[in-house]
């Protein structure tokens, strides 16, 4: 054993009982691992006894704070009855008794306790709730004033977003549909192939991709690639203090930055869910040619009698939602990004996050409040 190791001995003297701390008791030599666990186990032997007996620290080679916090703590806080130290060891365990606080009751969990959380937690979302409540009120004020001076509209902007969300997604949202147009036919096959229901295979894929997969992959897609472009463009100028310095200047955040990608996001999803969904159809047609021998002329007069045109409608008004929701989504916590680059990583995490799970959430209510129209 090192003579530098902390330790303590139990020893039986003529004046009684006597406890021997040795060693460094210092933060240097607390800090090893090995040291740590050897005073750890010392100190969890001591008998229950431990304050009639006599404690000495004279042989004790260095000595600073943190050892005397640890002696302190093993002590729970009490003198013992005799104590020889030297009288700058006494000094230092009495300043450490002076300035220790009380350590708190460790409570125990209670169903109350995971109540109390519960409402911690939904109190923490109102904060959320009434951003995006003032957001979009704050929207509906502009295309007011947009509407009554179009004059003064940001065009510029809104064709500019128009052009980087929508044009710029094209080839990944066909590519995207292409293949799960090509999947789908191909699973479908096989199964419909057992029952001799080859021809089904039209109706499957048009209502399927039609009304639901081909809005909620476009979104999906454009929730993960633009709304976190629309956090991180809005968190930079947070941190760059461009938002301060267009408050200074009186230019309205939400008629110059918010609106804008609003509108641009509202009237690019429609065109990009009926583009994902061409795709997919493509896909589908010629995987259904492939491995069932269905003509693409057979394929296009079938889907037009199998899928009615409110899906499509349908289809559209939710995609439109669907981009409204996305850009607001992104504005916010957007907006609410703190001035470090931390908070716009964690802000743009939570916005795409947030944004395909209100889509899937959103397309559910579509489902079930329309599951009468075009069935």
């Amino acid at each position: 054993m090192e003579e530098s190791q902390p330790r303590i001995a139990f020893e039986q003297t003529p004046e009684g009982r006597s406890v021997r701390v040795q060693g460094r008791w210092t933060a240097e030599s607390l800090s090893s691992i090995a040291h740590w666990e050897s005073a750890q186990a010392d100190l969890a032997a001591l008998p229950a006894d431990w304050q009639t007996w006599h404690w000495d620290l004279r042989a004790l080679q260095r000595f600073d704070h943190t050892g005397a916090q640890l002696l302190w703590n093993s002590w729970h806080r009490q003198w013992p009855d005799t104590l020889q130290a030297s009288p700058a060891q006494r000094a230092m365990l009495e300043r450490v008794a002076k300035f220790s606080s009380k350590l708190p009751p460790r409570r125990i969990s209670r169903a109350t306790d995971h109540f109390l959380h519960l409402g911690a937690w939904v109190m923490g979302r109102e904060e959320h709730v009434l951003g995006a409540v003032r957001l979009i009120g704050q929207l509906l004020l502009d295309v007011v004033q947009l509407v009554r001076h179009p004059r003064q509209a940001p065009w510029r902007d809104i064709s500019g977003h128009i052009y980087r969300i929508g044009a710029t997604a094209l080839p990944i949202t066909a590519l995207l549909g292409f293949l799960i147009g090509v999947v789908l036919a191909y699973l479908m096959s096989q199964q419909l192939r057992q029952f001799g229901a080859d021809a089904f295979i039209v109706n499957i894929l048009g209502i399927s991709l039609i009304r639901e997969l081909g809005p909620v992959l476009a979104a999906i897609l454009i929730a993960g690639r633009s709304g976190s472009a629309i956090t991180a463009q809005i968190g930079v100028m947070r941190v760059t203090e461009e938002l301060d310095a267009m408050q200074v200047m009186g230019i309205p955040k939400g008629f110059r930055l918010v609106m804008p990608r609003a509108l641009a996001m509202t009237v690019v999803m429609p065109l990009l869910a009926v583009w994902t969904t061409l795709a997919a159809l493509l896909g589908g047609m010629l995987a259904a040619d492939m491995v069932m021998g269905l003509t693409p002329a057979y394929f296009v007069t079938a889907l037009a009698k199998a899928v009615l045109v409110s899906n499509l409608w349908l289809a559209v008004a939710k995609s439109a939602v669907f981009g409204l929701m996305i850009a607001l989504i992104g504005c916010h916590y957007g907006l609410r990004v703190l001035p470090n680059t931390q908070s716009l990583g964690e802000g743009t995490t939570t916005s795409v996050v947030t944004s395909i799970t209100m889509v899937v959430l959103v397309d559910a209510l579509f489902a079930v409040v329309f599951k009468d129209v075009g069935i």
